[in-house]
């Protein structure tokens, strides 16, 4: 397709004002959101408050997007601040690949950028939306030849592409959310709309606030941006006053929303505290591998599990990492006389199978599996949401596979909602590894289970990706479902981070990272439904789409009067 600049440049455009459109922006320009969208990720954990830093981050990168003068150097500039925040985000990839998988370097290395070149498409396509939705990019003449005025309908805009934008990375080819925008705020000042539209939701509150912060003040926009082209125009102080105050006000009141919204209940605790052991072997990720190791895993949990009862013991992910029909006769025995003369409920992960009537193992899974006193019946969870390259392979991408000397296959996936683990009559929801970072499927396990979850368990194996952030950023997706939920949050780890969080998304205790340990306290459960596991995802999106196609009827027309130009070239 032609180059629009082209195209109007044939239909009588001055050469003069041709060239303004078509100068591009100077590199520059792109290097310094890279370096912006890097910024952003000291605005995740394990930064303290970090959500504030990220607001002011937010409110520079939509500054300096306004700089654009179309929808092309909007996506560019879009996707620069992308992958400085992926790549330098999520370059923990990196240790598995290379340190655990033994991929050579640079192919690691490779993998890592092109896996942050594919996230940052997301902002790119957000920035490139909000164009079009704000009205400059397919206005005329007078209104393309300068870069976008920030408006009402352009910051709406903008927080409706953001969110959607963000919802879609983590829906398609399975999803990827890690570093959804709204997880730096569980500190920050937006975390009170957690509960009421989840992390989507705080993304678009975060965007929509750092766009009026622009709009309020004009002195952060180069002057060319200030100065409105033909008609009358209001004295300069009737402007700025209307201009910073109008805004600034919104962006302020939507502050203190999120900062007092976590005054509102909306769950209430519900059944007898239990007392908890969540327990953390810091096995080496490569002796899991070996059968020396698996043994040694084995008598080290089992030691672990049997060394002091509670209301609910629970093990990592794989802890035990054989097929449960397949454990250790001493380990079986010792666990179940243990839960039945201490009462204590057990939850330890292992590796789920079905054995054929010819001896063949079909169907793998990764597995919980729940022991509880007096009764031989053996509670099992089934990971529904699995990792690609770690549970399943992608079709076309075994040769990927092939570059990694680690066992990967592909597993069976559990029911999307599955029963809950009741232990002395609490009903506890539990999910696995990285399936705690789908808010709104933990959501609808709560809202379409016949016995509601009041307590939430997290088993994972980190030790993937060695001492690095995504520990760190793990536990802080971890108090965003606690937020959302209205639900304590209890985290087994094999080498960190093991923690308990309680329903306001506060963190009850941790153990260190890389030690041998048990975290011993006892946590609450609770009842009730938040807004947003009612109607999870629904509401952002539903008020997202209405936006964005109210500014791409509307905003066009709404900037050409604003500009002076009530007639499209």
């Amino acid at each position: 397709m032609a180059d629009p600049i082209t195209t109007r440049s044939r239909s009588g455009v001055s050469a003069a004002a041709a060239d303004t459109r078509g100068r591009a922006l100077p590199r520059w320009h792109y290097l310094v959101a890279l370096a912006a969208g890097a910024a952003n990720t000291l605005s995740f954990a394990p930064t303290p408050h970090g959500g504030w830093l990220e607001l002011v981050i937010f409110t520079f990168f939509f500054a300096w997007l306004t700089r654009s003068t179309g929808w092309k150097s909007a996506a560019l500039t879009g996707g620069a601040f992308g992958f400085g925040n992926f790549v330098s985000g999520v370059w923990w990839l990196y240790v598995s690949m290379h340190d655990y998988g033994g991929m050579a370097a640079p192919l690691a290395g490779a993998a890592v950028v092109l896996f942050s070149l594919y996230l940052a498409l997301y902002p790119a396509l957000a920035a490139g939306v909000w164009s079009f939705c704000a009205g400059h990019a397919r206005n005329g003449v007078s209104a393309s030849d300068k870069p976008f005025s920030p408006t009402w309908h352009g910051a709406l805009a903008f927080a409706s592409a953001w969110a959607i934008s963000e919802w879609l990375r983590g829906l398609i080819f399975t999803g990827f959310p890690w570093l959804a925008s709204g997880y730096a705020q569980v500190d920050g000042p937006f975390a009170g709309f957690a509960p009421v539209a989840g992390v989507y939701g705080v993304g678009w509150i975060l965007a929509l606030t750092a766009a009026l912060i622009v709009q309020a003040l004009p002195p952060l926009l180069p002057a060319r941006v200030l100065t409105d082209s033909g008609g009358s125009q209001p004295t300069g102080s009737e402007r700025s006053i209307a201009r910073i105050a109008v805004p600034g006000g919104m962006a302020l009141a939507l502050i203190a929303a999120g900062l007092l919204l976590p005054l509102v209940q909306w769950t209430v605790p519900a059944n007898a505290p239990l007392t908890v052991r969540l327990l953390q072997g810091d096995v080496k990720q490569e002796m899991k591998f070996e059968e020396s190791g698996m043994r040694a895993a084995i008598e080290q949990y089992q030691q672990m599990i049997t060394s002091k009862p509670a209301d609910l013991i629970i093990t990592p992910e794989t802890a035990i990492p054989v097929l449960a029909q397949q454990l250790p006769p001493r380990f079986a025995s010792a666990v179940r006389d243990f839960s039945d003369s201490t009462g204590s409920a057990i939850l330890f992960g292992a590796i789920g199978g079905t054995i054929t009537p010819e001896g063949r193992v079909v169907d793998y899974t990764n597995s919980l599996f729940g022991v509880t006193p007096g009764t031989r019946d053996v509670y099992r969870y089934d990971k529904h949401h699995l990792v690609p390259f770690g549970e399943f392979v992608p079709w076309g991408f075994r040769w990927f596979v092939n570059l990694m000397s680690i066992p990967l296959g592909d597993f069976a996936r559990g029911a999307p909602v599955q029963k809950p683990f009741i232990v002395h009559n609490q009903p506890v929801a539990v999910d696995i590894c990285y399936e705690d970072i789908f808010g709104e499927e933990i959501a609808r396990t709560i809202r379409e289970s016949d016995t509601p979850a009041g307590v939430l368990i997290n088993s994972t194996n980190l030790a993937w990706f060695g001492d690095t952030i995504a520990l760190d950023q793990h536990l802080q997706i971890a108090r965003m479902r606690s937020l959302e939920t209205g639900r304590p949050m209890l985290r087994a780890t094999n080498t960190g981070m093991t923690a308990a969080i309680d329903a306001n998304g506060k963190v009850l205790g941790r153990l260190t990272p890389y030690t041998i340990g048990s975290l011993d306290l006892t946590v609450q459960g609770t009842s009730g439904s938040t807004p947003y596991v009612t109607s999870g995802n629904n509401t952002v999106l539903a008020v997202s789409l209405l936006l964005l196609a109210f500014g791409f009827a509307f905003g066009p027309g709404i900037t050409r009067r604003r500009n002076g130009n009530n007639k499209p070239q």
